[in-house]
C-alpha cells in the first residue's frame, strides 16, 4: 500500500476472502448484473468505475437511489486479493495530482467525507477506488456475489424521510477497519 499506506483508515465490510463494495446503476445494468453475477453487455468496460465501500457515502451519491442512473444499489462482493491489489496500484488524487501520475494510472484513489444518515459529513474520510478500463476485466473476474438492496435502500429512504433513524439504523451493513491480514 506504498500510496495510501497512513493516509486513511478503510472501514468496510468483510470476511477472509471478500469485501463488500457498492454502485449505483440504472435499470438494465443492474438487472443483467444480478442475473449473470457480473457485469455484462449493458455495462461499460471502456470507462473507469468507482467503488466504494461506504454504504452512507454511496446513499448521498446517489440520493438514496433516487439519482437518475443510479436508482438501483448494487452490493457488490469481491475479492479481497483483488481489493488488496487495488490498494497496493492505487494512485491517490489528492496527492498526485500535481506529479501527473493520474493520467496513466491504473487503480484512483479518493478520499470523500464519509456521511451521517441524515447526510450530514462526519470528520473521517471513506476511500472510493476508481478502476481504469485495463483493469475492469479483472474487476468483474473478481466479483463472487452481486445483490440487489434497492429495496432495502428505499425501505432506510422512507425510515429518514419520517425521523426514524433509529430504526434506519439499525439496516446499516456492519463494517469494521479493514486490515489486508485477517
Amino acid at each position: 500500500m506504498s500510496t495510501i499506506k497512513n493516509y486513511q483508515t478503510i472501514r468496510a465490510t468483510f470476511n477472509k476472502d471478500t469485501i463488500v463494495v457498492y454502485q449505483a446503476y440504472n435499470d438494465k445494468i443492474a438487472d443483467e448484473a444480478v442475473e449473470l453475477q457480473k457485469f455484462g453487455q449493458q455495462f461499460s468496460f471502456k470507462r473507469m468505475t468507482w467503488i466504494k465501500p461506504s454504504f452512507l457515502w454511496l446513499m448521498e451519491r446517489s440520493n438514496w437511489a433516487n439519482k437518475p442512473n443510479q436508482n438501483r444499489i448494487l452490493e457488490i462482493h469481491i475479492k479481497r486479493i483483488f481489493w488488496d491489489k487495488c490498494l497496493e496500484l492505487a494512485v491517490d488524487t489528492d496527492i498526485s495530482k500535481s506529479e501527473g501520475s493520474v493520467k496513466n494510472a491504473d487503480i484512483l484513489v479518493q478520499w470523500d467525507p464519509e456521511r451521517t444518515l441524515r447526510g450530514a459529513k462526519l470528520g473521517i474520510r471513506s476511500i472510493q477506488i476508481g478502476i481504469s478500463r485495463k483493469m475492469i476485466e479483472e474487476y468483474n473476474e473478481n466479483i463472487t456475489k452481486i445483490v440487489d438492496i434497492t429495496e432495502k435502500v428505499k425501505k432506510m429512504y422512507n425510515l429518514n424521510s419520517q425521523g426514524k433513524f433509529d430504526k434506519s439504523n439499525k439496516l446499516l451493513p456492519k463494517v469494521k477497519e479493514y486490515r489486508t491480514e485477517v
